[in-house]
């Protein structure tokens, strides 16, 4: 097992915290979320995130992604210093750089799968065509139907389009195919896959079932909000080839 990371002052990380605390307040008790986490995302890589739940997986890339700020510790993307930006610096930093996917796909139904995908690139500097996401995630033939008429697995892969037509340099992932059958789940994965390959996007995905961290370049695994490791995997596997 290898010792938890120090505290971030790489050069080359696109992303980094350095020792995160997270307190909330539930009534008369504080719930340390997270305690003392260092981790980096470095350029190109894939990582997977174990843990149970609880463990403060979530809490920890919602920091780094800037939808939620830490009670103590620094996050950097890149040179620039995220601890203490305010709302509309935060905004422009989720908008610039950084792609979410979540469990939930949360698309709008009353949109195609385009118009989905539209309502990120109308908002991007330098966006890809929606048609464009689309194909890459699968779904070139699906541009025009709507989320009631595509399984759980294809509103997946629309969420994926619109998390990468702004063309982000991180895509972080929790729990994407949580909602997803095994054959399903492993389709999603590839996307990921070749997301990470062809668009050299930092991916980092967080995922309570382990067989999945056999697809990852790292595997970092928390437990009570702390990291108790962070380890190279020496014989990665191809998204296709992971069974759970």
């Amino acid at each position: 097992m290898a010792s938890s990371p120090q505290p971030e002052a790489e050069s080359g990380a696109v992303l980094s915290a350095e020792d995160i605390t997270k307190t909330y307040r539930m009534g008369e008790v504080d719930v340390q979320a997270l305690r003392g986490v260092s981790l980096s995302l470095h350029p190109g890589e894939l990582i997977v995130l174990l843990g149970a739940s609880g463990s403060g997986k979530s809490t920890l890339l919602n920091i780094m992604g800037g939808l939620d700020v830490p009670t103590s510790g620094r996050v950097r993307y890149r040179q620039t210093e995220l601890t203490g930006a305010d709302e509309r610096q935060l905004t422009s930093y989720r908008r610039d750089h950084v792609g979410f996917v979540f469990q939930f796909y949360n698309l709008i139904p009353s949109l195609t799968a385009r118009e989905n995908v539209e309502l990120v690139t109308e908002i991007a500097s330098q966006p890809m065509a929606p048609e464009e996401a689309l194909e890459i995630v699968g779904l070139g033939a699906r541009v025009d139907h709507f989320p009631a008429q595509m399984s759980g697995g294809e509103q997946q892969r629309v969420a994926i389009a619109r998390a990468i037509a702004k063309r982000p340099e991180i895509l972080l992932c929790d729990e994407p195919t949580g909602a997803l059958d095994f054959k399903t789940g492993v389709l999603v994965l590839e996307v990921l896959e070749r997301i990470n390959r062809e668009l050299g996007t930092t991916t980092a995905l967080i995922t309570h079932n382990a067989p999945v961290a056999e697809m990852a370049k790292r595997v970092v695994t928390l437990a009570d909000g702390r990291i108790v490791s962070d380890d190279a995997n020496p014989a990665v596997k191809r998204a296709a080839e992971v069974r759970w």
